[in-house]
């Protein structure tokens, strides 16, 4: 009888998986939006490895919750990424703490989703605060850490989103993510030559604070206001049969979210401890199965799908 040849593949991914670093409790991680979701769950993971956890959070409440969940390992801080001031004063802080021995990885987590709809039902100001504080505010945190990351030839772990890769939705939300791809694949090809390796995070659909309101009846909110603030000619165009159609989808989008949100920083985890992380991370499975086909197909393919997604406005033709 013939035999099986055995799966090669599948021992080599065994083997990147497994290969962890070496002293991982002298190893210093900052990690960026930490009060609540991927950052605060990831703080945690990273203190249960017995890693030194350098973690900012956006208020005070959130960094004094943290503490007591967690050792004197975690150390924290306040950081708003929008205020190159506050991007300053956590940098120097992080110096402060690692010293000579430089800064294993910069998590640059912290982020918002909203506002997000129609483009045209959009202002600049709507998108302006999304594209800040998603890419701006990670580019600029990333250029302050870099020369710490050098020094101890470590990793960045940036997190994009499944809308990094296929513009899902209008607003900000999706043009940020590609920035933070772009902002990615460059770096890593320059970082390269100094031994340190980036990893970006492309989640699909999960239950997080990065969806503003968790209720149905704060999304009802926001979309109202969002379409009582159109011009007339605006409103009379789309119809509103097309608004509470729009409304129900962004709706029924947020009850399918995944709350296994440990699936993502499972991800972020492996980035940070694997001698081999991998350049790309996609947790979930409407990623796996949905998205990052989506981003493969033809344009007109791909258009033509999302397309079906979107309700027929008033003056379609």
């Amino acid at each position: 009888m013939r035999r099986e040849a055995p799966d090669l593949s599948f021992m080599y991914r065994w083997f990147k998986n497994c290969n962890l670093v070496c002293n991982l409790s002298d190893k210093y991680v900052f990690i960026m939006g930490c009060d609540s979701g991927f950052g605060n769950l990831l703080a945690m993971q990273l203190v249960d490895r017995s890693m030194r956890v350098l973690a900012a959070c956006f208020n005070e409440e959130g960094a004094q919750k943290l503490q007591q969940d967690t050792s004197y390992q975690l150390q924290t801080t306040l950081l708003d990424v929008t205020k190159t001031e506050s991007i300053k004063a956590a940098a120097q802080w992080v110096r402060d703490q690692v010293g000579e021995q430089g800064l294993w990885a910069p998590v640059n987590n912290a982020g918002v989703g909203l506002s997000s709809g129609p483009n045209e039902w959009l202002t600049r100001e709507d998108s302006v605060k999304v594209i800040n504080m998603n890419v701006v505010g990670l580019i600029e945190v990333t250029l302050h850490m870099l020369p710490m990351v050098k020094k101890a030839r470590g990793k960045v772990v940036n997190m994009s989103s499944s809308g990094g890769r296929v513009a899902i939705i209008g607003g900000g939300y999706c043009v940020s993510k590609f920035g933070v791809e772009a902002f990615s694949d460059s770096i890593r090809r320059e970082l390269h030559y100094f031994g340190v390796k980036v990893s970006v995070i492309e989640p699909g659909n999960y239950r997080t604070s990065i969806l503003g309101k968790k209720d149905l009846e704060g999304v009802d909110k926001s979309m109202c206001k969002l379409w009582e603030w159109l011009p007339q000619e605006t409103r009379e165009s789309y119809g509103e049969e097309y608004f509470h159609i729009y409304t129900d989808k962004l709706k029924n989008t947020m009850q399918l979210a995944e709350p296994r949100i440990s699936e993502i920083t499972n991800s972020m985890e492996h980035a940070i401890v694997s001698r081999n992380p991998r350049i790309r991370y996609s947790p979930g499975l409407d990623v796996k199965l949905l998205y990052l086909p989506l981003a493969k197909f033809p344009t007109p393919v791909t258009d033509f799908i999302l397309r079906r997604y979107l309700p027929r406005p008033t003056d379609s033709v």
